[in-house]
């Protein structure tokens, strides 16, 4: 029997606080009919599983499952500041319209505009986020609170201030040993912002201590011609020659944007692991240049799709994303088999989930119960020769009906519990914010 919908919601509610088990019947599977069990946070059986018994069970007729997306880069919390500042240079962008709004923020605020982010990305399919932003625990909560995956970091800048410098290194020593309050679906990582707003010894800071704790490093890397020229000017070499000759880059860094990259220093990047953070939208709005995945995969880098925040792009629907980036590598390279269908959703899927050691982004036996099940009557999927294709090329979020994280049910119906209230506060965000 399928489980009505005044009663998923108290399912879904108990199931934030212990194991649950998820039967989908008869749904699409790499085009044929199966049964997928979930047991606890896993995807138990795919196929064979009928009789076995759950505490939920989903009609999957004329629906299909399909891995969960995951987006490289990101600033969640900036959903408050959507179509707040437009078609502005971003040097001129961030230090005389974001910065300056954003010193108005507090803690409150980034809760509520995360809590915004994490509905408009379950709604659209993704479960997992690379972020980076003020007020970590704010960010953090939200996403335990919404049941997603995230790895956090908070944005360390010190503009060559040491005393700034002294106070970014205790704020990061102290939320590293506050990692634990929250479920493991949160990581901690670092965030140093860029080159341009973090001194060198902050840098090798950071790389000393993600080395000695196992940790992750956010930040951003060769968006624009200008940070180009200020470090060469500076430093008398380009961002990727100055962070490797400070031993700065690893295969624990992913570096958002990379759009002024030559071919050397796509391999120097690809050499050392170093992942690359691919924001089609952001970089066509704030015109920061162009980024060669053609090139770049040649060369041996790894990639994975962001959106970046909602102040530069301005939504967070990686399905929309992953349709941009294939478009536009058509475009720029002039070759219509570049950056096909199944590549591309590969970048938003499952790429992102290997580079920070996650078992998703795959619909398997055995990997995390991150997965979402889409409508095939949807116009948008018919007549259906191609579901992958369809879903880069045709579909957009509302052909998403179901979303799962960790084995629990975050969407169905298009339904995600408590969505009023965090659209009310989103509202209400505006009006604090624009005094």
């Amino acid at each position: 029997m399928n489980t009505p919908v005044f009663e998923w919601f108290f399912l879904w509610s108990a199931a934030t606080v212990g194991c649950m088990s998820i039967l989908i019947k008869q749904v699409e599977w790499s085009g044929t009919p199966v049964d997928v069990f979930i047991s606890g946070n896993r995807i138990k059986t795919i196929g064979g599983c009928s009789s076995q018994r759950a505490e939920i069970v989903l009609d999957g007729r004329n629906k299909a499952i399909l891995p969960t997306f995951h987006n490289a880069h990101n600033h969640a919390a900036m959903a408050y500041m959507r179509s707040y500042a437009d078609d502005i240079e971003l040097h001129a962008w961030l230090t005389d319209h974001i910065w300056p709004f954003e010193s108005k923020v507090t803690k409150q605020d980034v809760y509520d505009g995360a809590r915004l982010a994490c509905l408009e990305m379950i709604k659209s399919g993704t479960t997992f986020f690379n972020d980076m932003y003020w007020f970590w625990h704010s960010t953090a909560r939200a996403v335990d609170e919404m049941g997603m995956r995230a790895a956090l970091a908070a944005v360390f800048i010190d503009f060559n201030d040491p005393a700034k410098a002294q106070e970014q290194i205790e704020q990061n020593q102290k939320l590293f040993g506050d990692r634990k309050q929250y479920s493991d679906r949160v990581m901690y990582q670092l965030g140093p912002h860029a080159i341009y707003t973090v001194s060198e010894k902050s840098l090798r800071w950071c790389k000393e201590f993600a080395a000695e704790h196992g940790l992750m490093i956010h930040t951003h890397l060769s968006e624009t011609e200008k940070e180009v020229a200020d470090c060469v000017a500076k430093h008398g070499m380009r961002p990727p020659a100055y962070l490797d000759s400070i031993g700065f880059l690893g295969p624990n860094v992913t570096a958002a944007h990379c759009v002024h990259l030559d071919q050397s220093e796509m391999e120097l990047l690809a050499a050392r692991g170093v992942k690359a953070l691919h924001c089609p939208t952001s970089n066509m709005k704030l015109s920061s240049g162009k980024f060669r995945f053609t090139d770049a995969q040649k060369a041996g880098m790894q990639i994975a799709i962001g959106t970046d925040g909602c102040a530069s792009n301005n939504c967070l629907d990686m399905g929309a994303e992953i349709k941009i980036a294939a478009l536009l590598e058509k475009h720029f390279t002039g070759d219509p088999t570049a950056l096909p269908a199944e590549a591309a959703w590969y970048a938003g899927t499952r790429a992102c989930a290997e580079f920070f050691g996650l078992n998703s982004g795959i619909i398997e036996e055995g990997a995390l119960a991150d997965c979402m099940l889409v409508d095939l009557n949807n116009e948008r999927l018919v007549p259906g020769y191609n579901l992958i294709a369809d879903m880069v090329y045709s579909a957009d979020s509302s052909c998403i009906d179901t979303v799962i994280c960790n084995g629990k049910i975050l969407m169905q119906n298009r339904h995600v519990p408590g969505e009023e209230e965090i659209i009310a506060k989103g509202r209400a965000l505006r009006e604090k914010l624009r005094r």
